[in-house]
């Protein structure tokens, strides 16, 4: 009881905030990817952050809604639905390896694939990311139906958890082509993939917040993720393990920034929730 009542106040002083992440991997991974990240927001402003992981990109919209989450990080589309619904504010976003802020999907097929390009995809089988992922699904539909292949032109598809899932299922022959973000494509590219599409540039991921969430919280969130400096050396070595999507930075972000992401979904006329069912 004694050493109890002697530590110190400040042990218990900071305040405990739940940071809600998009699956975009399997739950080791995220956890592996992202742990380092939410550890440096936690030493590096006045609250305790923990993750808050998501079955799905849904999940984390709607967790916004309940207030279970004040701040997250998701991809375009959950972020303009969760806009749309909830009124969450955007913080920051990130910047890719050469310093830019946009990313592309890239679909994939195997190396001893006779599939070419994207209207030889007429009959075949296609691994898709989630319902609300922008470079797993949302902007690789819209450059199918463009190239003239309509989901009813495929043989089949489904709408895979994860973006290693999509790779490994490629990569095992339980699809003929699949739709991921380009990070993921291209560190499983020497595995036996080859790339018949990129898609053009997409707005990259951000951090976002409830439009209630505490201005001093948000502050010091962006104060932290502003201070990185991929470029130094320390900052390198302490971001080397972090997911490629977070370890280049973050630049200033404004809602008008998703407007071609926007137009993408009027365009394809998605309904406002899209459904559909998941496979693991």
């Amino acid at each position: 009881m004694g050493v109890l009542l002697s530590l110190p106040a400040t042990t218990f002083s900071k305040q405990v905030v739940s940071f809600g992440l998009c699956p975009k991997y399997n739950p080791r991974i995220m956890y592996q990817l992202y742990q380092p990240f939410v550890d440096y927001l936690s030493e590096n402003t006045p609250y305790q952050f923990e993750i808050k992981l998501s079955r799905s990109y849904q999940e984390t919209i709607d967790r916004f809604g309940k207030g279970e989450v004040l701040i997250a990080s998701c991809g375009p589309v959950p972020y303009i639905k969760a806009k749309e619904k909830y009124g969450v504010k955007p913080i920051l976003r990130a910047l890719n390896k050469d310093g830019n802020p946009f990313y592309r999907g890239i679909i994939i097929v195997r190396k001893d694939s006779p599939i070419q390009r994207l209207s030889d995809l007429k009959g075949k089988s296609f691994a898709f990311g989630q319902i609300l992922s922008t470079a797993g699904h949302i902007v690789p539909q819209y450059h199918l139906v463009k190239a003239g292949v309509h989901p009813g032109d495929l043989k089949h598809y489904s709408y895979l958890r994860h973006h290693d899932s999509v790779v490994q299922a490629v990569l095992k022959g339980q699809f003929d082509a699949g739709a991921v973000k380009d990070v993921v494509a291209y560190k499983y590219e020497q595995e036996g993939l080859r790339f018949i599409s990129v898609t053009d540039p997409i707005p990259t991921v951000l951090i976002t917040a409830r439009s209630d969430a505490p201005k001093e919280l948000v502050e010091s969130v962006r104060v932290a993720l502003l201070k990185l400096d991929p470029k130094d050396p320390a900052y390198q070595r302490m971001m080397a393990s972090w997911d490629e999507e977070f370890k280049y930075g973050f630049t200033q972000v404004s809602d008008s920034d998703y407007d071609p992401i926007r137009k993408i979904l009027r365009a394809m006329n998605l309904d406002r929730d899209m459904k559909g069912k998941i496979q693991d």
